[in-house]
């Protein structure tokens, strides 16, 4: 067979559109958004190649319009959680020896498809099911996922470069194996491209997946699972289920060839699921790889020196854009009180001019929240605040969910820096705001590291570059991607490696080599060219 050492063609980010009116995107785009309101599918799950239905059917609805139907998907018990399994493991034998050239040709191609003739769909569905804007669509489920695959295949071929050094007279060589038996991937609702890419990223390095999406997100992850079979991922690489939390867990953690997770949701469940995998140790054929980025209670602090329309802005998009539903969204700030009045006034201005409503809508900067179970959450921390003498709703408070799931973007400035709505992780457009002494910078950076235990993202905004300097080093742990004078959200695959410690998650950095390296095994192989045939040493002999 020929064979040749191959350079796969350079990484590079995906030019975002913007949508402009009159735009062949906006026109795109707005047609698709047309035709797929116009039907209602019919989902099924994707085990070993085939389409499976259960018969029973779960309601797919825009979050902005819930009475409109989008289809259905097909519920998952737990004999499906098997069978995808029993198809990942049956698929594992080719798919490993598949050369690794022509795996990262089928994830190059997905990264075509969704940058051309799939582009509109996938951006349509995530703006329907997700109730994303159309620029929040377009830099998630286009240009982010499109990133990932391209990024990720340029990093497999990094790792495989990586090789030992060699003494006279041997060839050592590190050959990376890809982990014994099958990942699990279990993705969530608010980035499109995170529920491609925990697959993608494992089954490029020759792993086979078992993947359950959030079910808040299925109707995008539709369009996924068909993209990857039209780039070619063979039958059982991946297989798309949608069973309960629960159900997975009964077999998916009982199971001998369970090798590994790769998750991005709640702590809660991500600490369930340890404990759980802890408990079964003495199950599996080798210790499971597990890799979850989690939850964040992420802050913007300010200091005496901040330019106020540069806070004032990180507020306002590191907030409030796509609801505050980002594992990065600011849900906290501290703002000096030299500058507070001015930044006060602007953000009030920016958010009196922003417009709510559908994803259909493109003037609508807030839509809706994913559903009435984050809806009830969230009102009933708003509804908690007005009660409270030591808050002051300084903008919105208001929401309804007659039509969709509607909350106004909410701030909430408090007197107790340690009040409840700075220190839980909401998900949502509640941003809890602490004015601060402005002589006493290093006071609030210790409230700031002891309020939460994640530690995911943070901005710091200043002019005074020994301020700047001096936060970097004493919040050196309170986040993992750690911004000056920004918003603490927007990280771009091949620029930013995403991912937080602490309650945040185990920091390994999609969107980077580091998160590949998990998902191999090396095996180091040492070859003499000339063996020894004595088996004693120079030393050994007389004086």
């Amino acid at each position: 067979m020929p064979k040749g050492i191959f350079k796969v063609p350079v990484a590079h980010n995906e030019p975002i559109k913007q949508y402009a009116p009159g735009s062949a995107e906006r026109k795109e785009l707005q047609q698709m958004l047309k035709e797929l309101r116009s039907k209602q599918l019919d989902i099924p799950m994707y085990i070993g190649g085939k389409e499976v239905r259960s018969g029973a059917l779960v309601r797919l609805a825009p979050p902005h319009d819930h009475k409109h139907t989008l289809g259905h998907f097909h519920k998952s018990d737990k004999k499906h959680v098997k069978q995808a399994i029993d198809a990942a493991l049956t698929a594992k034998k080719k798919w490993v020896a598949l050369s690794w050239e022509h795996r990262a040709s089928i994830f190059l191609k997905a990264a075509e498809l969704i940058a051309g003739p799939y582009r509109a769909k996938l951006n349509a569905a995530t703006m329907l099911g997700q109730s994303k804007s159309a620029y929040q669509a377009e830099i998630d489920s286009a240009c982010e996922i499109i990133d990932f695959l391209r990024f990720n295949v340029q990093y497999l071929t990094e790792i495989y470069a990586e090789q030992p050094n060699s003494g006279p007279g041997i060839w050592n060589r590190l050959e990376w194996r890809p982990l014994e038996g099958f990942i699990y991937a279990l993705t969530p609702f608010n980035f499109t491209a995170i529920a491609g890419n925990l697959p993608t990223s494992c089954a490029m390095m020759g792993n086979v997946v078992v993947w359950k999406p959030s079910n808040t997100q299925v109707y995008a992850a539709n369009v996924l699972m068909e993209i990857f079979q039209k780039a070619g991922v063979p039958d059982g690489v991946i297989n798309l289920i949608y069973p309960s939390g629960p159900d997975a867990a009964d077999v998916v953690f009982s199971h001998r060839d369970f090798a590994g997770i790769h998750f991005t949701g709640s702590t809660e469940v991500f600490q369930s699921i340890w404990k759980t995998i802890g408990t079964n140790i003495h199950t599996y054929r080798s210790y499971p790889r597990i890799v979850g980025e989690t939850g964040g209670k992420d802050f913007i602090l300010a200091h005496k020196s901040a330019d106020p329309q540069a806070v004032a802005t990180a507020i306002s998009r590191g907030a409030f854009e796509y609801q505050g539903q980002k594992c990065s969204a600011a849900s906290r700030a501290y703002i000096p009180s030299n500058i507070w009045k001015e930044v006060k006034a602007l953000v009030l201005a920016d958010l009196k001019s922003m417009k709510m409503g559908g994803t259909e809508d493109f003037t609508n900067f807030i839509n809706a929240v994913i559903d009435e179970k984050s809806f009830d959450k969230l009102t009933g921390f708003i509804d908690r605040a007005k009660k409270d003498k030591g808050v002051s709703i300084i903008a919105g408070g208001n929401y309804n969910k007659t039509k969709g799931y509607f909350i106004e973007p909410t701030i909430l400035e408090v007197k107790d820096p340690q009040y409840v709505t700075m220190c839980e992780e909401l998900f949502g457009p509640i941003l809890s705001l602490h004015v601060y002494d402005a002589e006493k910078f290093d006071d609030i950076m210790n409230v700031l590291d002891k309020t939460s235990n994640y530690a995911l993202t943070g901005a710091v905004l200043a002019q005074d570059r020994y301020a700047i300097e001096h936060a970097t080093q004493r919040l050196v742990n309170c986040a993992g991607n750690f911004y000056i004078n920004d918003k603490p959200t927007g990280a771009v695959v091949g620029q930013q490696p995403f991912g937080g410690a602490r309650g945040s998650g185990t920091n390994d950095k999609a969107g980077a080599k580091i998160n590949l390296l998990r998902w191999v095994s090396p095996r180091t192989i040492k070859e003499t060219f000339v063996p020894a045939v004595d088996y004693k040493y120079p030393f050994l002999q007389k004086d």
